[in-house]
């Protein structure tokens, strides 16, 4: 924040705190507050302002191609990223010739996914039956104990 230290920022608050007063000191406060909460507010709609100035105007294809320039390897892998993201999706939507091998493979890999799923699905079903029975169990055990009576101590003879 201004490049300014702890010890810095409590010299100022001594300085504000004589030259303002302990009255004053909240209000002053206050108005420095809504002024820092504005100036950001107007910082923030400037730069979405711009951001969407260099949408409208093309910045990013050309920031992109920049990009592609000073960093070839990095985009090719960018351009794999996409690709598998697409294929991926259109694996699990349907959108392939179910008679084709990819219309195929996306079938078994969506069949795989709901078998892993309902596992999934079950497994935890199977821990959450073994938690209520482990409670009920315990449940038990306490009003057993609750409802026994306490087995009375042996005189001793004295």
């Amino acid at each position: 924040m201004f490049d300014m230290g702890w010890s810095e920022l409590l010299v100022v608050g001594v300085v504000a705190l004589i030259v303002v007063g302990p009255k004053d000191l909240p209000v002053l406060f206050r108005n420095v507050g809504r002024f820092v909460g504005k100036a950001r507010g107007m910082a923030r709609e400037f730069s979405r302002a711009m951001n969407e100035a260099a949408d409208e105007s093309g910045m990013r294809d050309v920031a992109k191609t920049f990009k592609t320039a000073t960093n070839p390897l990095g985009s090719a892998m960018d351009g794999v990223k996409d690709a598998a993201r697409g294929l991926t999706e259109g694996m699990g939507s349907g959108k392939y010739d179910p008679e084709s091998e990819t219309g195929k493979l996306a079938a078994k890999r969506s069949e795989d996914a709901k078998r892993i799923q309902a596992t999934t699905a079950k497994a935890a079903a199977e821990r959450k039956a073994r938690e209520a029975q482990d409670a009920l169990a315990k449940a038990e055990a306490e009003l057993q104990a609750l409802n026994d009576p306490a087995p009375e101590e042996p005189e001793s003879k004295t």
